[in-house]
């Protein structure tokens, strides 16, 4: 049977976590309602700066004039298949992000005597201007989807390769080295050992690299693009709308 002081403690336990999670969650709503002011008054404050004439509309436009040409494109569809061109070449380039470096990557941890002598040429591919290989894969392959694709992987797939290699060489030795006492082959202590626990590497590498597929498509659609977000770019600085 409790105690009355033993129930008390209890009490003011419980009333001090139902207090905390009471201050978690207004700290949450105030954060998330002050982000939403502060959009909303930089937008004020942009509408306002072109309606006055504090800013120039044709190099800065207005939040109107966006809306309303972001509707004229939707209603079109023009903006829509452009999105999606984009969002598909880029699908793509994430896609084989991963594939080759889950490859190339593995393929070194097998090979480490070869995964260490191509580890200083991946440095200097990922450390390069991904910008200034653009024009290299344009002479050699043309324009088209073919290129962009390719664009978009360029940005990424070094430091991928180069990120999943070194995380598969730290696997804990002793594990490795318990697995090697059992009999288990180089094969087994990769796929019990090293890939299962590089899995929360693997998945943080995506996170990444979709976003530099992204990029990487969009730089490669300012050079070689008909079609896409990047194309719309170029076009939008060069004719102004």
């Amino acid at each position: 049977m409790k105690t009355p002081r033993v129930e008390l403690k209890a009490s003011a336990k419980l009333s001090g976590q139902e207090n905390f999670m009471r201050r978690q969650k207004l700290q949450k709503l105030y954060i998330f309602w002050c982000r939403i002011l502060l959009f909303v008054g930089f937008i004020a404050l942009w509408q306002m700066a072109a309606d006055l004439g504090w800013i120039d509309k044709f190099y800065f436009s207005s939040p109107a004039a966006i809306a309303a040409l972001f509707w004229h494109d939707i209603k079109d569809m023009s903006l829509l298949s452009h999105i999606g061109i984009t969002l598909l070449e880029s699908g793509v380039s994430f896609l084989l992000i991963l594939v080759f470096s889950v490859l190339f990557a593995t393929f070194f941890w097998f090979y480490p005597s070869f995964g260490k002598m191509m580890e200083p040429f991946l440095i200097v591919l990922n450390s390069l201007p991904k910008s200034a290989l653009a024009p290299l894969i344009i002479v050699w392959l043309g324009t088209g989807s073919r290129t962009i694709i390719l664009c978009g992987m360029s940005v990424g797939i070094f430091g991928c390769i180069l990120n999943l290699y070194q995380a598969f060489a730290q696997t804990d030795p002793e594990r490795l080295k318990l697995i090697e006492t059992l009999g288990g082959t180089k094969l087994q202590a990769f796929t019990k050992v090293v890939f299962p626990g590089n899995v929360p590497t693997f998945i943080s590498l995506s996170k990444v690299n979709i976003g530099l597929a992204l990029v990487g498509v969009i730089i490669g659609e300012f050079l070689a693009g008909r079609r896409g977000l990047g194309y719309l770019i170029i076009y939008g600085s060069q004719v102004f709308s």
